[in-house]
């Protein structure tokens, strides 16, 4: 029995044979190798197969019967604060949708967890401005207290977040965006 998608096909492009769904730790092999070639063009960061085990509860997929289309996760920071990280739509599938449905599963992942923020440091500032993300100010409101716990993170999301001067030279050319969820 097949499973249903979440987030229902629409429009002229929809994919109804897709299914998005949360990710297994038997889908970290087809994660890899649709995150590999974006980082190849340091669009994204590589990561070894032990970072996607220990982080597969954070992420989706989006599949068909020839295998996986897309993967994404949302990470959650703090109370309010999450992160889309490493969405990634394999070729035969770009300009038909399948990302912005599979960000729109994330951020109802978000939202599930009470999260009212979501950030994501992007190239595709385009792409993420459709789905109502807006390029971040310096700051974006962050509390001085949660701000100073932050800075106690070891998560480079956290500190690509904070804008801090030792993720910049991982991070060059990116954009930090961030959008609030009703």
């Amino acid at each position: 029995m097949a499973a249903k998608s979440l987030t229902p096909p629409h429009g002229p492009d929809a994919q109804p044979d897709v299914v998005i769904r949360r990710a297994r730790t038997g889908d970290v092999a087809g994660i890899r190798a649709l995150v590999a070639p974006l980082a190849a063009e340091r669009v994204l960061v590589a990561k070894e197969a032990v970072s996607y085990f220990e982080s597969i509860q954070e992420f989706r997929v989006a599949e068909d019967a020839e295998g996986l289309l897309a993967c994404g996760a949302v990470h959650v920071m703090w109370e309010d604060l999450a992160e889309v990280r490493t969405l990634a739509v394999d070729g035969r599938a770009r300009g038909q949708g399948l990302g912005g449905r599979l960000l729109e599963s994330l951020l109802d992942d978000a939202r599930s967890l009470g999260v009212t923020r979501v950030f994501c440091l992007t190239f595709e500032v385009d792409f993420f401005a459709r789905h109502g993300f807006e390029v971040m100010s310096n700051q974006d409101d962050v509390d001085p207290a949660v701000y100073a716990e932050l800075l106690r993170s070891h998560d480079e999301g956290v500190a690509e977040f904070l804008d801090l001067a030792r993720v910049k030279p991982n991070t060059l050319g990116n954009t930090r965006m961030i959008r609030r969820l009703s």
